[in-house]
């Protein structure tokens, strides 16, 4: 990585007065429980979050950091879609049916292409209507296909991602189809899903940094940033996907060591530690850190911090 000042004949561009952190993280990272279910091994409540913290007074007799805690970074790590979400829905432009929870996007595209559909079994493409064109078995496939693609992106060897943070919570859900709060995801009727598209977009407008994902895009959330995924593979394509950065207003260039820390929404900070390491110094002025778990070798990350990116001189 190079960080240069560019100039011009006409002036210059005012260089990044901060630092950038890059992460891997292993697999075995906690990740986040959908919304509303209680957390299985290896994941935390949806209202919590992870806090990257800097300390600069040693460790204890444990190796457990000791002293100042200064916080870095507060991040949160999700399953890149989720279902059990009121608002994991279809949004303009290009998609047929605006507002719909995806949940049921293979049964409004069965209904409408005359396919027979069951919730345990989704569209039966074995067995097309009478009659039917090719562009309808292909939209049925299509929309099948798609159906699966969630179920293996959300499922336990799904794609994690690490986002914003943000203690907001959505609306409540509605009773049925006419009662206020968002609608349940049954509810498909054009009215319905305009009512869920309005609620979920207002509630994305007013909480910029909560994070809800999409299927469509995966680097692109329907709300919140994406700053990369935890190490892993899609299993989609079977491609690695893993990395991610942030950029930070802070100098890290003084610090003996770094720790992650997990804790619910609310409660008093740091929390729980969930990994730590010391810092090594590398080739030109890269921080290296390698951070483990104190219990399970498996939870581990490696992070290069690049610090004082205005002072940064060097050239890759």
């Amino acid at each position: 990585m190079s960080v240069a000042l560019v100039a011009t004949l006409g002036g210059c561009v005012d260089d990044f007065q901060g630092s950038n952190v890059q992460f891997d993280l292993s697999p075995t990272t906690p990740v986040q429980a959908t919304i509303g279910a209680t957390p299985g091994p290896g994941q935390l409540p949806t209202d919590a979050h992870f806090t990257f913290y800097a300390f600069d007074e040693g460790t204890d007799g444990s190796g457990n950091p000791v002293g100042r805690l200064y916080a870095v970074q507060t991040f949160e790590i999700h399953p890149i879609v989720d279902l059990g979400s009121p608002c994991f829905i279809d949004v303009p432009p290009h998609v047929p049916f605006p507002g719909v929870h995806v949940s049921q996007y293979a049964a409004l595209v069965a209904a409408q292409t005359g396919y027979t559909y069951s919730a345990a079994g989704g569209i039966d493409l074995a067995n097309p209507p009478a009659g039917a064109t090719m562009a309808q078995m292909v939209e049925a496939a299509t929309a099948q296909q798609r159906m699966d693609n969630i179920a293996a992106l959300g499922g336990g060897m799904g794609l994690e991602v690490i986002s914003s943070a943000s203690t907001a919570t959505y609306p409540a859900v509605a009773a049925d189809c006419t009662s206020d709060g968002i609608p349940p995801p049954s509810c498909t009727d054009d009215t319905s899903n305009q009512k869920r598209l309005q609620l979920c977009q207002k509630f994305w407008h007013d909480n910029p940094n909560y994070f809800e994902g999409t299927d469509r895009v995966l680097t692109s959330p329907l709300s919140g940033v994406t700053h990369g995924m935890v190490d892993g593979m899609n299993p989609v394509n079977q491609a690695p996907v893993g990395g991610a950065q942030f950029f930070v207003p802070d100098h890290l260039d003084s610090f003996t060591g770094y720790a992650l820390y997990t804790n619910a929404d609310g409660a008093p900070e740091p929390g729980t530690l969930l990994e730590f390491g010391t810092t090594t110094m590398a080739t030109r002025g890269v921080i290296h850190v390698h951070m483990t778990n104190a219990t399970n070798a498996a939870i581990q990350a490696n992070v290069a911090i690049f610090p004082d990116l205005d002072e940064d001189n060097s050239s890759f």
